[in-house]
């Protein structure tokens, strides 16, 4: 989640008397104004989006520093996409070691290694935490070590430990924060362990831990996962999670935690739906971890910006700040993917130092994977987004179900599912939606299809590639 105030130097003002405000508190301040470092671009936050703008901005020729409070690549680096990734590519060599003997391989017992997937996970992220560094430092780009926070000065300024820093252009990328969910990159595998969610983190972590031998309860308020996704692959998720083992309560929330000599003792409380005064109060426990996965927030407490934004607007769609830029920050929370970050970052940059005014990045159609087991790769419009925009007599859907071909011989068995949205009489595709194996990598080809205006009678035209599960697809009726 970012922003980018961009503030007048020269504030006007409409009466001698504040005139005279302002060179007194020229005056005072100038030995202190003599101490501030001014920049081109500051950017706050060293995270996917930060960086990418400030390289951008750099290369257009603007002289840009870095803030950073911890370490560079924010939380995708860090604490999300890419350890995530990690987790989930250890849990699907567990899953094939089921189908080890299907496929004719005699294998012995296979003893896994958290400490070991663990330290060479971390290993890898600082190894890109370096990485990033170089490329500052190449881009000729000052990094900041600290926490920034806007000062009252006449001109945007920030302090960070003691030293002031000032830009007519200030990128605030400082992200989301979670309550709890990040501590998973930093335990032990545990035995037992609870899940609060049911969003794309939730159904991610209950996939990768209970793959890897975590027994795991996933406690959602409603009947279903993934809820702002089409409700095909809502349902298809949620049925597949109870497949893997993962003992899912749901219209259930958590009401009481207490901790015993046999670790947590977690009180549920599950409500019938039909029913609306029946509850039915259960308890797990000897969970060794609770896990919350609730959503995100805007990570701006300390920077001091409320007073900044609703002073100097600049603008009023999702690309710039304006006088609601906090509620701005909250919606672009959605879309947490670093890949969407570096994208607004970037042009942004040649929004500032380019000159290009239509330089913005379009928020619709955004190819979006969810990790789960087996994989969601989902772009567009849902069915019911479709009806509601294009009316239902506009709408028609196709859609298949089936079983890959790498499970025709095993026993462990997991379908693929597909779907297609289109509109209008030329039935134009403006939404594609799949969970079964393989669909993250086969989504983005796709994506650039529909981005790029493609109707059912274009993926009629082309010939399948066989055999594969993408085939299907392009042979829908």
């Amino acid at each position: 989640c970012f922003l980018c105030i961009t503030i007048p130097l020269r504030l006007i003002f409409s009466t001698p008397r504040r005139h005279e405000l302002i060179r007194r508190n020229m005056a005072s301040n100038r030995a202190s104004a003599a101490e501030t470092s001014r920049f081109d671009f500051l950017v706050i936050g060293g995270g996917s989006g930060g960086l990418a703008g400030a390289r951008r901005a750099s290369e257009l020729g603007a002289n840009t520093a870095v803030i950073e409070s911890h370490k560079l690549g924010g939380t995708c680096v860090n604490v999300g996409c890419v350890p995530k990734k990690v987790m989930w590519n250890a849990a699907v060599h567990a899953e094939y070691l089921h189908d080890h003997s299907d496929y004719g391989f005699a294998t012995e017992k296979v003893n896994f290694s958290w400490e070991t997937l663990k330290a060479k996970r971390d290993a890898y992220v600082s190894r890109l935490n370096q990485i990033y560094r170089n490329n500052l430092d190449k881009a000729k780009i000052e990094t900041i070590q600290g926490y920034a926070r806007f000062t009252d000065d006449p001109e945007p300024t920030v302090e960070v430990n003691g030293r002031k820093l000032t830009a007519p252009h200030i990128l605030i990328a400082t992200g989301g924060c979670g309550i709890s969910y990040l501590n998973i990159f930093i335990l032990v595998l545990s035995s037992c362990l609870v899940i609060v969610g049911a969003g794309y983190i939730a159904v991610e972590m209950a996939g990768i831990l209970a793959t890897l031998g975590s027994k795991t309860s996933l406690v959602i308020r409603q009947t279903g996962v993934l809820r702002n996704f089409d409700a095909f692959i809502s349902a298809n998720c949620t049925k597949e999670l109870q497949n893997n083992g993962i003992d899912l309560w749901k219209n259930s929330q958590v009401k009481s935690v207490s901790k015993t000599d046999k670790g947590l003792e977690v009180t549920i409380v599950t409500k019938d739906p039909e029913k609306k005064n029946d509850e039915k109060i259960s308890t797990i426990e000897e969970v060794e971890c609770l896990l919350w996965a609730i959503g995100r927030q805007p990570h701006t407490s300390g920077l001091n910006i409320g007073t900044m934004l609703f002073s100097h607007p600049v603008g009023d769609n999702k690309n710039d700040t304006s006088r609601f830029a906090a509620k701005s920050l909250k919606a672009h929370c959605y879309f947490t993917c670093g890949a969407v970050a570096i994208a607004a970052g970037r042009k942004l940059a040649h929004r500032l130092f380019e000159g290009k005014k239509d330089s913005k990045l379009d928020y619709s159609s955004i190819p979006t994977v969810v990790f789960s087991h087996p994989p969601i790769g989902t772009v567009g419009l849902t069915e019911d987004e479709a009806v509601k925009s294009h009316g239902k007599e506009n709408v028609k859907i196709y859609k298949t179900s089936f079983t890959p071909m790498y499970h025709a011989i095993t026993s462990r068995r997991s379908p693929c599912i597909m779907k297609l949205v289109c509109v209008g009489k030329e039935e134009k595709v403006v939404g594609l939606h799949m969970q079964g194996l393989g669909c993250d990598e086969m989504l983005q080809g796709f994506a650039v299809a529909i981005k790029m205006g493609a109707t059912k009678a274009d993926f009629d035209n082309t010939v399948a590639i066989h055999p594969t599960s993408s085939e299907e697809f392009v042979t829908m009726r």
